[in-house]
C-alpha cells in the first residue's frame, strides 16, 4: 500500500492517479507493491534527517529508507518541497514534473537501480523518463 503523509502545508495533488502510477511503475519493474510511505517535508525535517541518519550536513530533495524483502517493496521516501521547487526552478521545469521525477527516483532504487556511476545514473534518468511519460 502506498500512504502519503504530510509534514508541511503541501497537499499532492490527484492522489490515487499518483499512487495508481506508481503501484504500476512496481508492477513493471516486476516487484511487488509493499508498504510504501511518501512523507513530504520542509528544507529543515529533511536536514535533521539527513545529519541525523547519513551523516551528511547538506540540503537534499529526498531520502529514501529501504526496507525491501527480495523483490517486495517496503520503504519511506522523504521528499523535500522546498528543494524540489528550487531544483524545478534551477532545471527550468515545471514542479509537479520534477515532483513526480523524484517520486519515481524513490522507487527506481527500491527496484534496485543505481545512480553513483554516469551509466548508472544515464539508466536511472532514462528509467525516470519513461514512467513520467506513462502519466501524462
Amino acid at each position: 500500500m502506498i500512504s502519503i503523509n504530510y509534514e508541511t502545508d503541501f497537499h499532492l495533488k490527484e492522489t490515487e492517479r499518483i499512487c495508481e502510477w506508481v503501484g504500476n511503475a512496481i508492477s513493471e519493474e516486476a516487484c511487488k507493491e509493499g508498504d510504501i510511505n511518501y512523507v513530504f517535508c520542509d528544507d529543515n525535517y529533511l536536514h535533521k534527517l539527513n545529519v541525523e541518519f547519513l551523516q551528511h550536513d547538506t540540503l537534499t530533495d529526498i531520502i529514501s529508507f529501504d526496507y525491501s524483502v527480495g523483490k517486495e517493496l517496503h520503504g519511506d521516501i522523504f521528499i523535500s518541497i522546498e528543494r524540489v521547487e528550487d531544483n524545478a526552478q534551477d532545471l527550468g521545469v515545471d514542479f509537479e514534473a520534477e515532483l513526480h521525477r523524484v517520486m519515481i527516483h524513490g522507487i527506481l532504487h527500491y527496484c534496485g537501480y543505481k545512480d553513483k556511476s554516469k551509466e548508472d545514473k544515464k539508466v536511472m534518468r532514462q528509467k525516470e523518463d519513461f514512467y513520467l511519460s506513462k502519466l501524462t
